[in-house]
């Protein structure tokens, strides 16, 4: 049974790791992350400087602190799977995103630029994943911090719950609150 806390950690559910792509998968996980940049813009519409400073679960990162993580772990992800695409198999960087979360930019810098980021990235991205070959979506790297390969369908169906996990925090902390 899930406690409160677990729901507002992860209020889509956990991560559930997939087994193998398939077509419909992937399309809907194409489809989850065309729509972040949308999605995320309208979760943080008209929140003013002291909701975006609330964190969206108690010990949680702020609204503001979410957004920017999310353009920051994208942005990852994408030079992630681009060596994927071009080296076999390489190590690539983790980085703590805790600590990158308290970074001067994600508290100094507006939500806005972060969907600027995340909007011409997603566009980038997709394009990217629009143009792959079958056997390229089989292509991998290997993720020190957690000890293991991934394909890049894993990283896609990853990032696509990633997508969704954060608009959710945002917008089940706006409903809790009634932020309308």
């Amino acid at each position: 049974m899930e406690t409160n806390l677990e729901l507002l950690q992860y209020p889509v559910g956990r991560y559930a790791r997939v087994d193998q792509m398939n077509d419909v998968l992937k399309a809907e996980w194409m489809t989850n992350l065309a729509e972040l940049p949308g999605k995320l813009a309208d979760a943080v519409n008209g929140l003013d400087a002291e909701q975006l400073a609330t964190p969206y679960r108690p010990g949680g990162w702020t609204v503001k602190q979410v957004v920017h993580h999310v353009a920051d772990s994208h942005a990852n992800a994408y030079i992630r799977i681009k060596q994927a695409l071009t080296e076999d198999n390489p190590h690539v960087k983790t980085y703590d995103e805790k600590a990158w979360a308290m970074l001067p930019d994600s508290s100094n810098v507006p939500v806005e630029v972060s969907i600027a980021i995340l909007t011409g990235l997603h566009i980038r991205l997709i394009a990217l994943l629009q143009g792959l070959e079958d056997a390229q979506w089989q292509r991998t790297y290997f993720h020190p911090g957690l000890g293991r390969e991934f394909a890049l369908w894993e990283a896609v169906a990853l990032y696509s719950w990633h997508s969704r996990h954060h608009v959710a925090h945002i917008t089940s902390l706006r409903a809790r609150n009634g932020w309308f």
